[in-house]
């Protein structure tokens, strides 16, 4: 094949990559707007439970074409059950978020976790962080405050779980990296989701008659189900739309995409909901979006890769 030929194939699996990652952060919305609606009934470790659980039966298809299901070594497996605890706290704050605070408050307070992953992969990777970055960071977390600190008025320390989600799956993009090399990302989706289910069901059944909003599990209604496959069923989407997104365009191309998902799910929510942020709200918003793009222009520019592994490091695994 000729340079030409392959630059031109290139480029074409970069396009792809881009229209997939759009479509993934279109998607991925969707998901908190069915959380948002199930929790009024349900409580949110059932959600998540229900998540997992629909998104390992998609994937366990691939994963038994593709053969690669019990090649695992025990250190793997514990790998695994260590990412589906951290993914399980992740997604139980998130939805518990929802209930009190409006979607697209929550997804920008969230999208502080590329800022705390550049932290942490500086502290335990050992990877060279100047301080421009550092600066944006401290930025970053400014517009989150100015997001945080009007909603913590309102709800309490429940503002704060979004970060709390987002320092968890700071941890588990750090632990993807080190599987990613060795490990097909269907398997590990879908070890995340077995494992996931696996931790919620033990939640679900210690919280059995404790009355809790969170772990006490109910029998949902049939608009119950229909509001819990949504959430499977869009996880998955978005996960399978992200893994293929990844595999035709580099991490740092498609991650400034990421953002468009405040953009979308303030429009969903504003649809469904009718909630809209306020102005100063908007402005964290544009501070958090403006800090993450400049730490990921400086990443690519210095070709150091913080944020790199956001393919699994987002909240549709």
């Amino acid at each position: 094949m000729s340079s030409a030929a392959m630059m031109k194939n290139a480029t074409s699996d970069v396009t792809m990559g881009l229209l997939l990652m759009f479509l993934s952060v279109l998607v991925s919305p969707v998901i908190d707007i069915f959380s948002k609606l199930a929790i009024t009934t349900i409580p949110s470790a059932e959600i998540t439970a229900a998540r997992f659980a629909v998104q390992a039966l998609c994937m366990l298809p691939i994963v038994l074409w593709r053969k690669n299901l019990a090649d695992l070594s025990w250190r793997q497996s514990l790998f695994h059950a260590i990412r589906g605890a951290i993914i399980t706290i992740s997604m139980i704050s998130f939805v518990t978020t929802l209930k009190y605070m409006a979607v697209a408050d929550a997804i920008a307070i969230f999208f502080v976790e590329p800022i705390i992953l550049t932290i942490l992969s500086s502290i335990f990777l050992g990877e060279t962080i100047g301080w421009r970055r550092y600066a944006a960071c401290g930025v970053g977390f400014f517009g989150a405050i100015l997001i945080i600190q009007p909603s913590f008025q309102e709800v309490g320390y429940v503002a704060l779980l979004p970060v709390v989600s987002a320092v968890c799956i700071a941890i588990s993009a750090m632990m993807n990296r080190a599987l990613a090399q060795r490990e097909d990302p269907w398997a590990m989706q879908f070890h995340m989701g077995l494992w996931g289910l696996l931790f919620c069901v033990i939640l679900l059944f210690i919280g059995h008659g404790s009355g809790s909003d969170v772990f006490d599990p109910v029998t949902p209604d049939m608009t119950g189900l229909v509001w819990l496959l949504g959430v499977g069923l869009t996880a998955a989407i978005a996960g399978i739309l992200g893994v293929y997104a990844y595999r035709s365009a580099p991490a740092s191309t498609l991650a400034p995409l990421q953002y468009f998902e405040i953009v979308s799910a303030t429009i969903f929510a504003w649809l469904v909901f009718g909630d809209f942020p306020d102005a100063m709200k908007w402005l964290g918003i544009l501070i958090i979006i403006a800090s993450g793009l400049y730490i990921i222009w400086r990443e690519r520019r210095f070709a150091s890769k913080p944020v790199s592994d956001t393919s699994e490091a987002t909240r549709a695994p």
